[in-house]
């Protein structure tokens, strides 16, 4: 009950309005990522490897993996509310990281996509999947 409670938050006491909230801003947003960024990092991971940007100073085939992890598998687990809240976290320092870091010194219009990524993860981290996700299926023990 604890793991479960821990993995997969507590229930959500909101109506119907907010459960369904919650599913389109998971299914959009995670959709958006995987597709528009995780994907293209999945299918060209050996190519771009190499060539990656490393801002954390750990190599670029470390620092590729951890984003391709980020906006790829957490993604399709943000989509399915799976581990909502956990899977949120990587991707949450990863929109930092592109924010503040990778285009620190760029002028707005090149940080505000990380930003408005930033958010919607942040949100759900707050809030969990809500009831129409794997988080509420494995909270109330798959009856």
């Amino acid at each position: 009950m604890i793991l479960r409670r821990l993995l997969f938050g507590p229930a959500p006491s909101a109506g119907i309005g907010y459960s369904l909230g919650l599913l389109l801003l998971r299914v959009s947003v995670g959709s958006m990522m995987l597709l528009g960024h995780g994907w293209g990092k999945l299918t060209s991971f050996v190519e771009r490897s190499s060539s990656f940007p490393d801002p954390l100073g750990i190599g670029s085939s470390l620092s590729m993996a951890l984003a391709t992890g980020a906006e790829a598998f957490c993604a399709l687990a943000v989509i399915l509310g799976f581990a909502t809240r956990w899977a949120a976290v990587p991707l949450m320092v990863t929109m930092a990281v592109a924010a503040l870091i990778i285009h620190g010194d760029d002028p707005w219009a090149k940080k505000e996509l990380a930003v408005l990524y930033f958010f919607p993860f942040a949100t759900l981290f707050l809030t969990g999947g809500g009831r129409y996700s794997l988080d509420a299926f494995f909270r109330r023990g798959a009856h």
